[in-house]
């Protein structure tokens, strides 16, 4: 059977360990698996801009031995009007091993899943979800904590459109962590209560509880679509700012996804006071994330194709 990496909804905490353990072990040996996916070809399609993800997947790839190739979709038959289905099938046909796809379509790797025969990862789709983003998310928390479980996470920001979040939620939940959303009542959904997230339109309330805030960025458009009266009016009720920094517990983690918007999800001078904290007062994880990031994703690329690879299972 094929093997993919679609999204974390389901996925056991076996498999997340599974994943979690060879990170860590890439991490602290990568010598040891610099030929182990000698001889495979991997092409990334991002049908939408990625900059990081791309990035880190190629050195993945590389780390591993593997051959990458990102496919040029502004010089492609695309343009003439090629379908997504026929890119697809002419790349497989050209003997990749694996596909990373970035698409603007929630569930389009779902679709393509049963139209080809090779692995495929999803680098983000649509505002369904982003998996390798979450499971770098899982690495950078496990360099701080022993366990997740009963760990209080605050997601702060765009819930509605956010395919890291989506993703995050069935790790963070499987691995026993306690999850709060936060953010405007227009980017806010409850319908995520149902799966037994609690939720929250005041950040000040729910801070001094979290061991982790993890804010994520907020995209202009939202502005200029009315969902958000304007950035500064965000960043003053939802942005971490240099104030409420004192409602933050000690040894709290601040995350992100990248790239930050310095002004808005947190003001420059929350950021620089941070960074001159010690660990046991706060730490801010940005670099760290993005570090992990290749770490995580080279598992992954080992945990479906390397010799010994195994089902994602749910």
């Amino acid at each position: 059977m094929t093997r993919h990496m679609l999204g974390l909804h389901g996925v056991t905490a076996e498999s997340l360990g599974m994943i979690m353990e060879r990170a860590w072990r890439i991490r602290q040996n990568r010598q040891q698996y610099r030929e182990k996916l000698k001889g495979k070809l991997i092409a990334a399609l991002f049908f939408e801009p990625s900059t990081r993800t791309k990035l880190s997947f190629e050195l993945a790839a590389h780390w591993l031995g593997a051959e990458f190739i990102h496919f040029p979709l502004e010089t492609s038959s695309r343009v003439k009007g090629e379908s997504l289905l026929d890119t697809i099938l002419t790349v497989t046909a050209m003997g990749v091993d694996a596909l990373i796809i970035r698409h603007s379509n929630s569930g389009v790797l779902e679709w393509l899943k049963e139209k080809v025969d090779v692995p495929l990862i999803n680098a983000g789709d649509g505002a369904h979800e982003h998996p390798t983003q979450a499971l770098l998310d899982l690495h950078t928390m496990y360099h701080y904590f022993d366990s997740l479980k009963d760990i209080e996470v605050v997601m702060v920001g765009d819930i509605q459109h956010s395919r890291v979040v989506r993703s995050s939620i069935w790790a963070l939940k499987t691995l026993g962590a306690r999850i709060t959303l936060v953010g405007p009542p227009s980017l806010l959904p409850r319908e995520f209560e149902q799966f037994g997230i609690s939720i929250s339109w005041r950040l000040d309330e729910v801070l001094p509880k979290a061991d982790i805030v993890y804010l994520l960025r907020i995209q202009q458009e939202r502005q200029q679509k009315g969902l958000l009266p304007s950035l500064a009016d965000y960043t003053r009720q939802f942005g971490l700012t240099a104030g409420r920094l004192s409602l933050l517990k000690p040894g709290v983690l601040v995350m992100h996804p990248g790239p930050v918007n310095v002004g808005v999800e947190i003001t420059a001078e929350a950021l620089q006071l941070l960074r001159s904290w010690p660990r046991e007062r706060a730490q801010v994880c940005i670099e760290h994330q993005v570090a992990s990031g290749v770490v995580v994703r080279a598992a992954l690329l080992d945990y479906l194709l390397g010799e010994e690879s195994h089902e994602i299972t749910a």
